[in-house]
């Protein structure tokens, strides 16, 4: 199946042509976004793609407009609808560049930004950094143990956390969180892309494995060179804009940040809150990309090597805004939650993003459990969606790779190797039923107590147990365990041994 398609369609409501996400993404050429008779019309695409979609207010369902085009306009009619309806309005580039972040605020106490200012030198500052790096390498060291099966790496991450607790200043924290990103990303290194047997031959050679986190353009993550790297910047660009809307809404300035230091047009507070979630992005990816192939048509490489993402791709990886917003938002008010504690007042702020208030006065504490989507089936063959539910190829792929391993698995039986190997196995078998005598049979296991109480006993037998112990083919040892087919009496009582049968049973 194509990258395209890797995430779940979500059904579309009657009402409105958004999808139960929430995201509706927007891009091509000339994008307008407008009021028109009280309703949001929206019309974007290209040439024969082109689009026009128009909201009402009540039951359009969208929660993030989220738009990768740089050509267009947004009037200021649908940015006030858009905040009223409390939806958000991102424009990200493709490369994995937030360019604009807008959605509805609330009131916020002054002396939150207040105390925020001042964490840098009470401790507060360090005390939330060394929670957030913490659990980021909580779940960068559970990937690389768990997914990636790199003991050593995951041993290596495991101890820069031990050291976080003895971190005396933010620089020993991002030394000790530096040192854990170079072990993290050298288990990622080897990690194998799956691709559409149809697109195999036009993937270049650094396009198969994961290969580097810093790419060779820039020397960090941006400018990615395939494809990879390229949805792990866009997914990490979703996260980040959900962390500003998260902050902005619990009244923090998410430009006075502690991990990452001020810098002009960067909101470093969101920037040190993501670090948490990004281990959530990346064993999302981990899984799509070891389970489901990718499809070249769904990448494009520009004159200097970058990878860029169609704009399909884009838009079905927006849908997974929601889910990383709700998985950033206890870290935000975590943040919020700590800062307040250094004030005078004594009631906590109001925890807007999780209702988490609200859950404990209902007996309910316990956040809900977030899942990332999951992946589509991906027919490995043509890469089109794959229906067939426990199957890697479509029915037509499926019926081709079988005759082809038909075909193949004939001519093998037909070398000389084969043949004569096959030759042994039968002589011995022979030569075993000649001197085999039914009185080294016991005289207790007959052919009906085979029958009535061995031959149930075997299902719980794997055929791999069977085949070993009596030296017999895999197909034969399947049509033993299900009763297809009675073996010789000489294997019965090695059998008998496997399942446990003795006479006194």
């Amino acid at each position: 199946m194509a990258a395209s398609h890797n995430l779940p369609q979500l059904p579309r409501s009657i009402k409105s042509p958004i999808g139960k996400s929430g995201v509706l993404t927007i891009h091509g050429f000339g994008v307008r976004v407008r009021m028109q008779a009280g309703h949001l019309e929206i019309e974007d695409g290209v040439g024969s793609e082109r689009r026009t979609l128009r909201l009402a207010r009540v039951g359009h369902g969208l929660r993030r407009l989220v738009c990768i085009s740089e050509d267009g306009f947004v009037t200021l009619s649908a940015l006030k609808w858009l905040s009223e309806v409390g939806a958000s309005f991102v424009m990200l580039d493709r490369i994995g560049k937030i360019l604009f972040v807008t959605g509805p605020t609330a009131s916020s106490d002054s002396r939150l930004r207040h105390v925020q200012s001042l964490a840098l030198g009470n401790g507060s500052a360090l005390m939330i950094s060394k929670e957030l790096i913490s659990a980021k390498l909580r779940g960068q060291e559970n990937l690389v143990r768990d997914k990636l099966n790199n003991s050593a790496n995951a041993e290596l991450i495991y101890g820069f956390r031990a050291r976080l607790r003895d971190a005396e200043d933010l620089d020993r924290v991002r030394l000790l969180e530096a040192h854990a990103a170079v072990a993290h990303w050298n288990a990622w290194r080897d990690v194998r892309i799956l691709w559409a047997k149809s697109d195999v031959r036009r993937i270049p050679a650094h396009w198969r494995t994961f290969g580097t986190r810093a790419s060779p353009l820039t020397g960090g993550p941006r400018l990615a060179v395939n494809p990879p790297n390229a949805i792990l910047n866009y997914c990490f660009a979703l996260l980040e804009s959900e962390t500003r809307l998260a902050l902005v809404v619990l009244g923090l300035d998410c430009g006075i940040g502690f991990l990452h230091p001020a810098r002009a047009y960067r909101d470093s507070l969101a920037l040190d809150v993501m670090e948490a979630v990004r281990p959530d992005v990346e064993r999302w990816l981990y899984q799509w990309l070891s389970t489901e192939p990718l499809r070249r048509a769904d990448f494009f490489e520009t004159a200097t090597g970058n990878c860029r993402l169609m704009s399909h791709l884009c838009a079905h990886l927006s849908e997974t805004e929601p889910i990383w917003g709700k998985l950033v938002a206890p870290w935000a008010e975590y943040v919020a939650r700590t800062l307040w504690a250094t004030t005078s007042r004594p009631k906590a702020p109001a925890t807007r993003l999780t209702q988490q208030h609200r859950r404990e006065a209902k007996g309910r504490p316990t956040l809900p459990r977030v899942e990332p989507p999951k992946p589509d089936v991906i027919c490995r063959g043509c890469g089109k969606q794959n229906r067939r539910r426990g199957t890697r190829f479509c029915s037509q792929c499926a019926a081709t790779a079988t005759n082809e391993n038909f075909d193949a698995g004939r001519k093998r039986a037909q070398q000389p190797e084969s043949l004569a190997k096959r030759s042994t196995t039968q002589r011995q078998h022979r030569q075993a039923i000649q001197t085999w005598k039914p009185s080294d049979l016991p005289a207790w296991l007959t052919r009906d107590v085979y029958v009535k109480q061995l031959q149930p006993a075997l299902a719980t037998v794997t055929k791999s147990r069977i085949r070993s112990a009596l030296g017999v083919s895999e197909p034969y040892s399947s049509d033993i365990r299900t009763g297809k087919c009675i073996p010789h009496a000489r294997h019965w009582q090695a059998l008998a041994r496997l399942v446990g049968f003795s006479p006194e049973m």
